[in-house]
């Protein structure tokens, strides 16, 4: 921690892509700068590593990046010169179905109607107009908030996107493929597609594939990462990894101190110097649902049956037939004990989600369910829970049923 106790201007605790950022703004403001990372590299969520055999890379997270391209932020940095390269798939998303179909999202609006039938009219007539004020959306939704300068494009993309996912895609289309690719874009949301606001996240996505694609970083996510910091140490900034921070005293020489971490973390680090209503905040941020990743190491391409599918750089495989494909993701509300549904379409893994009963342990859970299913299965835990220390009665777990 040799340079957190020098003068910097700023100092910034985490080198995830938002704290990178954020040393970026600064350094091209001409403030000095010091980013402090916990772990060996840089990146948090937008890192690749060699998770399974050797020449396979794997991003730890984030893998498509529509906003890499799109944001106000990312399209004014020169990461191409720092070598950061986007691939654009063909196909930016496809939903493919148990019958051999598929429904895809491609950048240009008219191909993708035309692939979505009769809903293709008003596939169009919905993203349009939003296609044409993209510009306007991402600057008054990933930038500051400035008055609006627009509020007729304004106004008009919020109307839609206050309802609920399953709400727009039932009232605007008539049949599954155009129902199940908003649908599937929206559970990028995580959580219940009856929410509000969660049509949102669908139209957002849809603007974006169509205006810039789903792009990915050739070579892996890290080298966005990679890139950025590359950007910031021409700029003069500063990175140290293997630098943890305990303490806000350790910072205490800078006359700013920024931190890309997560509530509780920040909580632990600086909660005595906060507010009692802004710590009793922090205490209680509530964290969304998880999720579960599996990494393969395959030996060539998946056969598909839908050809757009070997185009497409992101799949939604929700593993059903299009009639009865209404939401990707369930209410949790709804799902109870006995209760799984398909994940990854033809790989064979299921999800079951159990409420956790007092005196439960993780192998009462995974028995509870064998017992249900009359056979025996072998359990994963998603949740990434450890032993009966961690469970509390009426909490959801999720397993993955093999």
């Amino acid at each position: 921690m040799s340079r957190a106790n020098h003068r910097y201007d700023a100092v910034i605790v985490g080198a995830g892509p938002n704290g990178l950022a954020a040393a970026i703004t600064l350094a091209e403001a001409g403030r000095s700068v010091v980013v402090l990372e916990a772990n060996e590299t840089i990146g948090g969520g937008c890192r690749s590593l060699d998770l399974t055999l050797p020449g396979f890379v794997h991003d730890i997270c984030s893998a498509i990046h529509p906003l890499g391209v799109a944001s106000p932020f990312f399209r004014d940095l020169p990461l191409h010169d720092f070598g950061l390269e986007w691939i654009d798939p063909p196909v930016a998303l496809a939903h493919p179905f148990d019958d051999g179909s598929a429904a895809v999202l491609r950048r240009s609006l008219d191909e993708t109607a035309a692939g979505l039938g009769l809903d293709g009219p008003r596939w169009r007539d919905l993203f349009a107009p939003f296609v044409r004020d993209v510009e306007i959306l991402s600057n008054a939704f990933l930038g500051p908030f400035p008055v609006p300068r627009h509020p007729v494009a304004l106004t008009r993309f919020g109307v839609q996107a206050l309802r609920s996912a399953s709400g727009l895609a039932r009232s605007r289309f008539e049949h599954e493929p155009a129902r199940a690719l908003f649908a599937g874009m929206a559970a990028h949301s995580m959580l219940a597609l009856d929410r509000p606001i969660t049509a949102s996240f669908g139209l957002m996505l849809g603007v974006f594939g169509h205006a810039a694609g789903w792009p990915m970083a050739r070579g892996g996510s890290q080298r966005i990462a990679d890139a950025m910091a590359d950007y910031l140490r021409s700029l003069g900034g500063t990175i140290e990894t293997n630098c943890r921070i305990d303490r806000l005293d350790q910072v205490s020489q800078s006359d700013q101190v920024l931190f890309d971490l997560t509530s509780r973390q920040v909580l632990a680090i600086a909660g005595d110097v906060f507010p009692r209503h802004y710590s009793r905040q922090l205490e209680h941020f509530t964290y969304g649902a998880g999720a579960f990743k599996v990494d393969w190491a395959l030996d060539g391409p998946v056969p598909w049956t839908a050809p757009e599918c070997h185009e497409a750089g992101t799949l939604h495989n929700p593993g059903h037939s299009p009639r009865h494909v209404h939401l990707i993701a369930h209410h949790r509300r709804r799902q109870s004990c006995g209760q799984a549904g398909q994940v990854g379409g033809r790989i064979g893994l299921r999800v079951a989600v159990v409420e956790v009963k007092r005196g439960d342990t993780i192998a009462s859970l995974s028995g509870r369910m064998a017992l249900s299913d009359n056979k025996q299965e072998r359990f994963m835990v998603l949740n990434g829970l450890t032993g009966a220390s961690d469970l509390r009665p009426g909490m959801q777990v999720k397993l993955i049923v093999e």
